[in-house]
Formats: structure tokens, sequence, C-alpha cells
């Protein structure tokens, strides 16, 4: 459809929701009559930010934070719905609330999301076509103020139950008294239909226990930021005080640190004022606090709900606009007779996207990080994939290309990760520079990027190809890749390097940014990788000038890093310390026959550290595949799953972590559901059932299968479904043989190859083609 052809918006007022002053969230409704039930009727609606969409009373909305999160001066999403089972003969009602989303994201200040240009109140845009009818959202509408009184992405919903109007959106409301609704400013952005996968509930979780605790007071350093430009503060006030002191109540504990919003359902006195706090982890008495969460937030504002009761039988109350990320909620302005364990359902909620894989085997540990993983991948994927779900919900481009790869084994992310594409070509900027954020309004250009983050536009595309042979994405990102990849040549330094952006994040025990590894190492290694995936991604799809360009750039920075990096004696880079080496490796800066020099010296840094990892976000990707691949696939579990500091294993041991933190700091718990630091799933899955897919990256239904029999393990698992079915591969020992059950769909193609010194018993060889359907095989160890 053209923009011409999208119906227009509509808002109730100019006057947007702050801190400082709140504005409700607006209702709005239309009325009209069908002569007769029509055969098709349909509505295409977009609401700037969200939207919750009914007819005649019944709410018809696709799933939670409809339609979409993005930069609504780049892309403008609708959302189209088959209506003719909604709407009758005679008299319908249409009706929506809208919130502010990213339209107006209040909590989005520290990312200057408060500058954006398109900022306003909230509006909304509908056209209801049903037969010969067509209405559109014009100045006939009415519109009024809906209970909730404050929506923030970010910082929570806030809803005084008295205000509420019955039948509001309901056949025969009297609607005269209402304000009239008027035309607001069109969007600059490209109109298209989501075609992301919706966010909804997965599963309700009971609490596993509530008790009386104590909410602890902090004063939050958000409270004093002030604008770069005027150093006047930023957020002058707060409207509504929740927070003034510390607060009795009653904690609810639901096991798991995950993603969602939570049912309340409560009886009580009309006025009586429940405040619901999300909270990650306990001080050390085990008080709640939420230093961690609360920080980027007004006090009194991060992750806090307030529900108002009207006082007339059962009330319930699911926040709208917003969600948490927590595993803990302090609730307080309760009787203890109101504390029951009925009170609170968690409602945990992602992208609605099917599973693909998973990994099972042995050793409980294992399995729990694997586990951990996933849980971590999905509490972050809402439209696309957050650095966490509880302080910023920002679609971070270097987490995502951390990523990318694991999410794929595990859940079919690609609908989402094509609709998130475009939205980060749509943000390269003039220079062809991609921000650290997507979506953003112009903050992180200047810092929270660079190629180590960039890599996400050539990551995500790549990805999803290989994993199931998606061409329309390639299709899509290769123009915006080249655009980048021309934008790289500007900024070399004189010895062809790339010094500049964010590094190898959150290494364990020190500061973010305080990796041994060099920047200007690590980043010029990274556009190798950008570039080997744009070639790969040229050639695809038949863009051979744009091919030449990405191999010579590739070629020209590989030499750099080499001359200047890599000091031959030894064979050892820049830094002298995991990441570098394990980087070095892994992207092929070392050619063949220099790998096992420079591996050694990757192992003398491994045991400088004790058998420990201390590499960050960037080797850590790269390291334990590294290991395995030159044969020490029993130090790389052993470095992850270690009881001692630093591990993977350790906060599960000493702190029951449920997802994967930021970073491993021996006692500070500070973002505790990050999806980056998960590809050790895809280690399993690969290095340890050994299912890997499209091995040749020329065909989505081929796989090979090379596992390793790990010491500590009596079994390992995996499975993957592939556009022709599923591939299960499942290894056993048995004695002193080792049964392997592989089962292949029709369709695939397949092999299996061992590790050395073992053998198929029946041809005393160690690799073979796979046949469809189920091939138990007997394997001898040498």
């Amino acid at each position: 459809m053209k923009k011409s052809e999208f119906p227009r918006f509509i808002a109730s007022t100019k006057e947007y929701c702050t801190y400082e002053k709140h504005i409700s969230a607006p209702y709005l409704r239309k009325s009209f009559v069908l002569e007769k039930k029509t055969e098709n009727a349909d509505i295409i609606v977009s609401g700037l930010g969200f939207y919750r969409l009914f007819i005649n009373g019944k709410e018809i909305t696709k799933g939670y934070l409809a339609p979409y999160i993005s930069n609504s001066d780049h892309l403008v999403y609708f959302d189209k719905y088959d209506v003719k089972e909604y709407l009758s003969e005679g008299e319908n009602v249409i009706a929506a609330i809208l919130g502010n989303g990213m339209q107006n994201s209040v909590g989005g200040f520290v990312w200057d999301f408060h500058l954006a240009e398109f900022r306003s109140a909230p509006k909304l845009a509908l056209k209801l076509t049903a037969g010969n009818k067509k209405i559109e959202t014009d100045e006939s509408w009415k519109c009024a103020p809906s209970p909730i009184f404050f929506d923030d992405l970010r910082s929570g919903c806030f809803y005084d139950a008295r205000n509420e109007i019955v039948g509001w959106n309901e056949i025969g409301f009297d609607d005269t008294k209402w304000e009239n609704a008027f035309y607001a400013e069109t969007p600059k952005g490209e109109y298209r239909f989501c075609e992301a996968e919706p966010i909804r509930v997965r599963s309700e979780i009971k609490p596993v226990e509530f008790y009386k605790n104590t909410l602890k007071f902090f004063v939050s350093g958000s409270d004093n930021r002030r604008d770069e430009n005027t150093g006047e503060k930023v957020i002058k006030s707060v409207a509504y005080q929740t927070f003034t002191e510390n607060t009795d109540g009653y904690l609810y504990d639901f096991g798991i640190n995950s993603a969602g919003c939570y049912r309340l359902k409560i009886k009580g006195k009309r006025g009586q004022r429940v405040i619901i706090q999300a909270i990650e982890h306990l001080d050390e008495y085990g008080n709640a606090q939420f230093t961690n969460i609360g920080n980027f937030y007004p006090t009194g504002y991060g992750q806090r709900d307030v529900y108002i009761l009207k006082g007339n039988g059962e009330e319930e109350f699911i926040p709208s606009f917003t969600y948490h990320g927590c595993r803990y909620y302090h609730v307080s302005g309760i009787t203890e007779e109101q504390a029951t364990e009925e009170l609170l359902t968690y409602l945990e909620m992602h992208s609605d996207f099917a599973d693909m894989g998973g990994f099972r085997c042995s050793d409980g540990m294992i399995n729990r990080l694997q586990e951990m993983c996933v849980r971590s991948a999905k509490s972050n994927f809402y439209y696309f994939p957050t650095d966490c779900p509880h302080r910023e919900k920002n679609g971070w481009t270097g987490d995502a290309s951390y990523s990318a790869e694991y999410m794929l084994q595990n859940f079919d992310a690609q609908k989402s990760f094509l609709e998130w594409e475009r939205n980060i070509v749509k943000a390269l900027d003039e220079k062809g520079a991609l921000p650290g954020v997507v979506p953003t309004t112009g903050w992180g250009y200047h810092w929270g990027n660079g190629p180590a983050w960039d890599r996400v536009i050539a990551y995500l595309p790549y990805y999803t190809h290989i994993y199931t042979g998606n061409r329309q994405i390639l299709e899509e990102s290769a123009d915006g890749i080249f655009t980048y990849l021309k934008y790289l040549t500007t900024k070399k330094t004189k010895e062809n390097l790339f010094d500049f952006g964010l590094g190898d994040w959150a290494p364990p025990g020190v500061n973010n940014e305080d990796s041994p590894a060099p920047i200007y190492l690590t980043n010029s290694i990274m556009v190798m990788s950008v570039c080997e995936k744009s070639i790969y991604i040229f050639a695809e799809t038949d863009m051979e000038k744009e091919r030449l360009f990405a191999e010579k750039l590739y070629n020209e920075t590989k030499q750099a890093i080499r001359e200047h990096c890599i000091d031959f004696n030894t064979f050892t880079a820049d830094g002298s310390c995991q990441t570098s080496q394990a980087m070095c490796i892994f992207y092929d800066v070392f050619e063949e026959d220099e790998k096992p020099k420079a591996f050694k010296r990757l192992l003398d840094f491994i045991e400088e550290k004790g058998g420990h990892f201390d590499s960050g976000y960037l080797g850590n990707r790269v390291i334990f595949h590294t290991l395995a691949e030159f044969g020490e696939t029993e130090l790389a579990l052993n470095m992850i799953t270690r009881p001692d500091w630093p591990s993977y294993a350790y906060p599960v041991i000493k702190f029951g972590a449920t997802t994967i933190w930021e970073s491993y700091h021996q006692t500070q718990r500070n973002s505790l559901n990050h999806h980056f630091y998960g590809d050790i799933s895809n280690f399993f899955i690969k290095r340890i059932s050994g299912l890997h897919i499209n091995p040749n990256k020329n065909n989505a239904n081929e796989f090979l299968i090379k596992p390793y029999f790990a010491e500590k393990l009596t079994f390992a698992q995996s499975y993957y479904n592939m556009s022709c079915g599923r591939v299960t591969v499942k290894w056993e020992k048995s004695n002193e043989d080792i049964l392997l059950l592989v089962e292949a769909p029709k369709g695939s193609m397949g092999s299996v190859f061992l590790p050395a010194g073992y053998v198929f018993s029946e041809n005393i060889s160690n690799s073979t083609n796979v046949k469809p359907g189920k091939t138990m095989y007997n394997i001898i160890r040498l």
C-alpha cells in the first residue's frame, strides 16, 4: 500500500506524559451502523507508541506492546486484523487505548529518547473496511482519559480503578460528553505492516514462596542527571511520590529471573493503593532492593506499578504498555489477609516464536546452563533482542551480533530478525554509521558502537540465511551492508587498522571497558569478520562489484593486523591475553600452519589464570570453540563448569543464578539477565552433541554430526527443525562402546565424522553418510 492509502493519525491531546506531569492514556471510540453483516471485514491499525484494540467490547489485540517498537521517523508499523466474526448487524463500536511506547519514551532520557524529534502524545490511525462500509480515524472519533494515569515502557504503569468508565468500549454507551479527537501530525517514517511475531504470554508462574519483607529505600542517581548542553536537571521533580522510605510489604519469589508482567487479583477498600516493585535480587541481609535496576530512572519510577482499588469485589489488574524483568515482586500497601498465593501470578512473556532446537546431556549443571542461555535469550526478545529486560530494554546491536547464532539454533527468530534488520538499515546515518542501539533517536553514534557492535548488520542476515535458508533478509540488507563497508574505509588509521568503538566488553573481575585486548586489534578483527560475511552475502545476491570491495577490505585489514599487531617471534597477538589470542586464531589472522604455535600461547594465557577464562564479550564468543577445534574440549568444558570464580557455574552455585549475567565479578551482582555470554549453548550443541547445520553454507537442509564424547558425560543429545523436518542426534556410552542414534528427515543430507581415536564398529571407519530415517551406529574406542 502507498502511504496515501493508509488512514490519518488522530490524537486526544497535544500534551504528552512526563515524570513531572502525568497525562492519562487516552480512550478512543467510534460507533457506527452496519445495515447487514458482511462476509469480509478487516481493520488496519497503528498506535504510536502502543495500542490495545477492541470491537464491541472484546479485545482483539494481537499481543502485548502492539504494533512494534520503532523510531517513527524511520518506520511506522501497522497491524491487520480479520474482524468479520466480531461485527454484527446494527450498531458496532471500535475502541482503543493508547500507550506512550517509543513515541513518548518517558523513561528513555538516559539514551536521549526525550529529545526525539517525533516525540508526541500517543496517536492512532485505523481503517475498517466491511463490505462497502469504510470507517477511518477522523475528528468524529470520541476520546476521554483512561484509568491509566502514567505508563512507560521502562518505568511502569499507574492505574486508578476508581476512574474506570463502565461500558466505554461497548455498544449503547453514551459518549456525547466525550471530547472529539483531532488530526495529529503525520509521522515521517515509511509505513509497513509488522511481520515480526507478536509478544504473548508463554507461561503462567505461581510464587514458590511469599513472606513479609522490607524494601530498602535509596535515592536514584538519575534524580540529578543534567542536560549536557544546558546543565539543567533533566527531571526537575516527579508528579507522584511512591517511594520515600524503607517500605514494609510482602516479597513474592517466583524462582526464576525472567520477563513479562503479572496478574494481580485482590479484594479491598476503595482508594487502597497497592505498589508492586520488580526486583532482580536481594541484598546481603535478604531484604528487597533494586539499586541495580532503579538507578536509571527517577526515585520511585524504576520497574514500579501502582494500582488503586475501586473497592467493588475482586479486582484484576495486568499492567498495560510496560513489562518487567525480575525474579521477585515486592508488594506493599496490602494487608496480611490479602497476601495470599493467588495475589500475584507471573505472566512470562516474549516474542511468540516456535522452538527450533535444543540440547540435553547427563550433567545437571550443563543442562541448567543451557536452560539459562535460552531463558535469557527469550526473556530479552521483545520483537528484537534487548540487552536486558529490567534496566534498559534497548536493542543493543553488539549483544545481538554475539547471540544471533545460538538464538537461531534454539528458536525460530527469522521473521523477527528480518523486521529488526530493516530498522538497522534505516538507522544508518548519512555517513553510513550505525548507532549502538536500534531503535534510537540519535544516541549511540558517538559512543556505544564501533565494528564489534555494528557487525550486527551483516551477522543477522548471514546467520539467518545459514540456519533457515531465508534469502529475503540477504536481499533486503545487502545495500545497507555495502553502505556500512564504505563508511568503514573512512575510519582507518594510518596503519589501516580500526581504533574506534567499544571493545572486549565486561571481562571478569574488571570494569566493563578494561580488557587487556586493545580496541585497535579487536575491532580490526571484527572488520575482517564483517567483510567475510559480506563477501558471502554479496555472492549470494549476485553483487560482484560489492563482493570484490569487501574482499579487498578484508585482505587489507588482515595484512595490517599481521603487520602491526602480531609478534611472529612468539606468535603472540597484542594484548598478550586470552581474547586477543583466541580471536586471532578463530578469525584466521593466523594462517593454518601458524595456528598450532599461536594456540600454544593461548594455552599459556589460560594457565596463567589458573585454568579460568578472563575473556570478555568478544573473546568469550570464540575461546571455547577455538579450544575444541584444537582438541581441548575437556579444558573448555572445565572452564565453563568449574565451581570456582570465574566460571559460568559459579553464580549458579554461589547465588542461585537462573539467567546469564552481564559480567562475572566475584561478588558484585549488577545486571543479571543478559543474553550475551550465552554462546555456550552453541558450544554444547556443536561441540558436544556435535550437530552442525549447513556446514558447507549452501544448503540449510544439510547437517554434519561431529560429536565429542566428553569424559564427564554418559550421554548428550540435540535436535534442530530444518525446513524438511527434524534432525536428531544422541550419543550414549554403554560399557566400553558408544551408541550413536541419528534420525534424519526425508530431503536432508548429512554425514557423521567421529573424533580421533574412535571408529564405527561396522566398517572400521571414522566417517559415514547418513540416510533418511533412524540409524543406530555402534562406535568403539581404539
